[in-house]
């Protein structure tokens, strides 16, 4: 049976909600500071618990600003599940609002990756700043772009009209981020309101488009083509072009789509390896392209 103040048992009933078992416990234990790593206050931002949160501060005096082995305090436990109450409370107790965890993640950050609005306005207002940048180079308006809800993208260009202008360590922009998932409302967005170049390189010559391509998401190339004017021959640090890039994945579609509607030459080569898409399809240890569907009359494969 579990002793008195066992750390375990009272993560448990923080994790419970269950304050009256959880007051009782810590009353005949004389207080405990909890498990190892995460703090009981870590438990109770983590599942929205803002009473016992508020019982443990007050109560027991803990350290809102405790840290976890990830240097993760409870204002980061809380921004990342969206638990708004929660946020609000330890703001209002004085918690730190752009305090770092390991790879220097603010709680906005963590906030950014759930489609919570509320949680990311509550940050914002008590002076969070959406400019900051992650170990991998990303700020909150990046991590945004990924996860693609267009009112959070609307909302942080409200209040930091230039959070667009970033890129990550490896020169990719949101609008590559959006595009390789497939975030078309979000595209739409950037679009709008951003002013991305339309064929800006990442680190691998990778455009936008060529993200929308090989990751199949053939109603965002669409969009980058009619309202962006990317180039569809544009080619990556290898001299390949959407179309090789879409052989590389296996995106049946998305090859229908350039060569069928589009009239991209399925035989034209990459520049520095010389390679057709076909080439690039055939390579062992590739995702398989069904090459007998595609609608194209030949595929020329002369010895390099």
């Amino acid at each position: 049976m579990a002793q008195l103040g066992d750390p375990r048992r009272l993560c448990r009933l923080v994790q419970e909600g269950r304050l009256r078992a959880l007051k009782e416990e810590l009353q005949a234990a004389g207080g405990s500071p909890g498990p190892a790593g995460d703090t009981l206050l870590h438990c109770a931002a983590r599942h929205g618990h803002r009473d016992v949160l508020a019982y443990l501060a007050e109560a027991w005096g803990m350290d809102i600003e405790a840290t976890n082995r990830d240097y993760k305090r409870p204002l980061h436990e809380a921004a990342s599940m969206g638990h708004r109450d929660c946020v609000r409370y330890l703001l209002g107790r004085g918690a730190a609002v752009d305090c770092l965890k390991k790879a220097d993640w603010t709680p906005l950050m963590m906030a950014c990756t759930r489609k919570n609005l509320g949680v990311i306005q509550e940050l914002v207002e008590h002076g969070a700043n959406p400019l900051l940048k992650n170990k991998d180079g990303w700020n909150s308006f990046h991590i945004a772009s990924r996860e693609g809800d267009p009112l959070i993208l609307q909302y942080l260009l409200t209040v930091c009209p230039g959070a667009w202008k970033t890129e990550s360590k490896i020169r990719r922009t949101p609008l590559h981020t959006a595009a390789m998932h497939g975030h078309l409302e979000a595209v739409k967005v950037l679009l709008k309101r951003c002013q991305y170049e339309p064929d800006y390189r990442d680190n691998c010559g990778v455009t936008a488009l060529m993200d929308a391509i090989q990751c199949g998401h053939i109603d965002v190339a669409r969009l980058l083509l009619d309202e962006h004017g990317a180039c569809l021959s544009a080619e990556d640090s290898l001299g390949a072009q959407a179309l090789h890039r879409a052989a590389v994945t296996g995106q049946d579609e998305a090859i229908r789509f350039l060569v069928s509607e589009l009239g991209v030459d399925v035989d034209v080569r990459a520049t520095s390896t010389h390679l057709t898409a076909l080439h690039y399809a055939a390579k062992p240890c590739i995702w398989p392209v069904q090459v007998s569907t595609w609608p194209v009359p030949s595929f020329s494969c002369s010895r390099d």
